[in-house]
């Protein structure tokens, strides 16, 4: 069975972490995202898998390859061009990205399923796609329950009392809204979908392509299931995921290494005096991470490889990238740091570089100065009041 997956997109509310990293290569628990979609779709028979790539495409292309460690088939279709040496991105949309393979040569030949490449779900996909097949659906929204307060947060589905799709609110103040029922960014087509999707031109499933079939009248449902599904979407939503993974309420991930203590995991070679250290899990902690005597970490809190947490510093609740080195005394309480970039969970960040604050966060792989600059305590008390 074939299946496409969404990874083409710049990441924009993700940043600063898509600088670098494209949305389907983030890490959760050390493990890309979209790995997680690959064994879902093999799990349900889906092995041949399209995935259109454009920003960061490399990055993507060189980790899942051909797709034979991971016991699937995966072609690739770039959106973009290169300009003076250098690829340039240029996604079409993601029923752009799915005409474009098709104009090609026609690979969706019966019924697919296309998920966007940044959401952990353990869907039932054979269900799904059963259910799809018993409507008679052109295409299918497969749609998840969410209480009405968080109803602002996402796109909503409204049906019919047959389930057929008649129209659709995007975040709507919670007195506005007709319908519990978000979209999940799961779909299920047939290939006389692409009659509705021209050629050449950008067009996206969400703002073009569904409204164009409710108002075409097509067979168009939505089918409510019940399932994990966890969107990183936006740096909080990250930030949460990784929160919720340590903690059990998200149950689609193991926690890599070695268990030492309850609740604390360490991968290989971790340097650390645990006895010299305060520590209270939920915690991970990444090979080859030094940890300093006098230090504190918080959980739950996730610490990637190649770390270094100098002695008085604390990370309380909050997730580090590789190679960044937390500097004596300062303390993260709720934060994420990637690279140079100290962000808060809702988002708000700071570039320490610019902000003349890399001395306290930075990357393990930079020579440092023999002393610290004689501001250094005065710059550990701004970090500590005024980083978001």
């Amino acid at each position: 069975m074939k299946a496409m997956i969404l990874a083409a997109g710049k990441g924009t509310r993700v940043r600063p972490i898509t600088y670098t990293i494209p949305k389907p290569m983030i890490p959760i628990m050390q493990k890309p995202v979209m790995e997680f979609l690959l064994e879902l779709l093999k799990q349900h028979g889906f092995n041949q898998i399209m995935v259109n790539v454009s920003h960061l495409a490399n990055e993507i292309e060189g980790y899942f390859r051909d797709g034979q460690r991971f016991g699937v088939e995966i072609a690739y279709s770039f959106e973009g061009r290169i300009v003076d040496g250098e690829l340039v991105g240029e996604a079409v949309g993601s029923a752009g990205g799915m005409r474009r393979i098709q104009d090609f040569s026609p690979f969706f030949d019966d019924t697919f399923v296309v998920l966007c490449g940044d959401a952990l779900i353990n869907l039932d996909l054979s269900e799904a796609v059963r259910r799809h097949r018993e409507k008679g659906s052109i295409a299918t929204i497969i749609t998840k329950t969410v209480p009405l307060k968080q109803v602002p947060s996402y796109g909503v589905v409204v049906t019919t009392p047959d389930g057929r799709v008649k129209s659709f609110q995007e975040k709507p103040a919670v007195e506005d809204a007709l319908s519990t029922e978000i979209n999940t960014g799961i779909y299920i087509f047939e290939p006389a979908v692409f009659d509705y999707i021209p050629s050449g031109v950008p067009f996206d499933i969400g703002g073009d392509l569904m409204p164009k079939l409710v108002a075409s009248q097509a067979p168009f449902y939505a089918i409510p299931m019940e399932f994990e599904w966890v969107d990183i979407g936006k740096v909080p939503d990250y930030w949460r995921a990784i929160q919720d993974v340590l903690t059990g309420v998200v149950n689609l991930v193991d926690i890599p290494g070695q268990e030492i203590y309850p609740g604390v995991y360490a991968g290989l070679n971790v340097k650390a005096n645990w006895d010299k250290i305060h520590i209270e899990g939920p915690v991970y902690i990444g090979g080859m991470t030094h940890i300093e005597d006098g230090a504190t970490i918080i959980g739950p809190s996730a610490i990637a490889n190649n770390c270094e947490l100098c002695s008085g510093a604390i990370v309380d609740k909050s997730v580090i990238f590789e190679y960044s080195r937390i500097g004596p005394g300062v303390r993260l309480v709720d934060k994420l740091v990637f690279g140079r970039y100290c962000v808060d969970k809702s988002g708000a960040s700071i570039d320490m570089k610019a902000a003349a604050l890399d001395w306290l966060i930075t990357d393990t792989r930079q020579d440092l100065p023999l002393e610290p600059p004689v501001e250094h305590q005065a710059i550990v008390e701004l970090l500590q009041g005024h980083v978001p």
